[in-house]
């Protein structure tokens, strides 16, 4: 997925964010926006979205020399989510169908992003989970869902953000866990997670955790490391979490299930919902019988 114009004022955004979070130095904030104002002028719009976030946000910290902008930001997010494990869990067990239970809360989680949203309070996501536990859902993607775990004999997790993988690890407990493989960030950027976090939630006693070895807001293939991509490549079966993995591989040649909320104009319009929909999309690999080889795709809403 390219780069659109409305992406431009939410990298902005992004980076007022971070910088505001690391320090109240004003010339540092001016130092910062001028330089992402002249990354902006010369990138190529034609690179996916993340690209551009992994270079400024690379560009933040060495300004700033914080290694780790969202620190904080991660911690509350994982005490906030572990706060309400319980009560989700148990929601999980009291199911008739615990597995679309558990994908319904994993797309919840998708809402713990302070790359779209500055701050982030415990109503918001409550009032998301009661939506997507409520709402009208499609199960047919979700048969085709539970079906491809069953045949997969691998399966690559990619997750998103610190605080949604507990949500991730409630979606995984109702998984074979022999076959799942969770993926973390190699180093820090935005709220993403990293193996710190992995471990903080329970991740690391319940399934392989490995990182992809990249800084980046998503997974740019040519941007993780030899071990990660022969992973990718290797895998039955990738489940993919949030815009960023969304953006960089839509169009990858993998049987690939994206989970995510629709946060942006700019994504809801790609994939012909509104915003804060909820999605469920599979991507399966070209089909050269298919007229001009273009993918088949299938997909639930929330």
């Amino acid at each position: 997925m390219r780069i659109y114009l409305d992406c431009f004022p939410c990298f902005l955004r992004q980076t007022l964010d971070a910088i505001r979070f690391v320090t109240a130095d004003t010339e540092v904030h001016e130092t910062v926006v001028r330089q992402v104002l002249e990354l902006m002028r010369r990138t190529d719009a034609r690179r996916a979205p993340p690209a551009i976030g992994q270079e400024i946000h690379r560009m933040i910290r060495q300004v700033t020399g914080n290694p780790d902008p969202y620190r904080q930001r991660k911690d509350d997010s994982n005490a906030l989510a572990m706060k309400l494990y319980p009560q989700l869990k148990d929601r999980i067990r009291s199911s008739r169908t615990p597995l679309e239970t558990a994908v319904r809360l994993a797309i919840a989680g998708n809402v713990m992003d302070f790359g779209l949203y500055s701050s982030l309070g415990g109503v918001d996501v409550t009032e998301t989970i009661d939506k997507a536990l409520s709402a009208d859902w499609d199960p047919g993607c979700l048969e085709e869902f539970a079906q491809a775990v069953d045949d997969a004999r691998s399966i690559l997790y990619l997750g998103d953000n610190a605080g949604e993988i507990v949500f991730d690890r409630l979606l995984i407990e109702e998984l074979p866990h022999e076959k799942v493989t969770f993926v973390v960030k190699g180093s820090p950027v935005l709220n993403d997670a990293t193996r710190e976090d992995a471990q903080t939630v329970g991740l690391t006693d319940l399934v392989e955790v490995i990182d992809n070895g990249s800084d980046a807001p998503g997974t740019i293939l040519e941007s993780c490391s030899a071990e990660f991509r022969r992973r990718f490549e290797h895998s039955d079966l990738i489940v993919a979490k949030g815009q960023g993995n969304y953006e960089c591989l839509n169009d990858v040649d993998k049987d690939v299930f994206f989970i995510l909320m629709a946060k942006c104009p700019v994504i809801a319009t790609h994939l012909g919902c509104g915003i804060r929909q909820m999605i469920l999309r599979r991507s399966r690999v070209v089909n050269p019988t298919m007229p001009g080889g273009r993918k088949e795709q299938s997909h639930a809403r929330l």
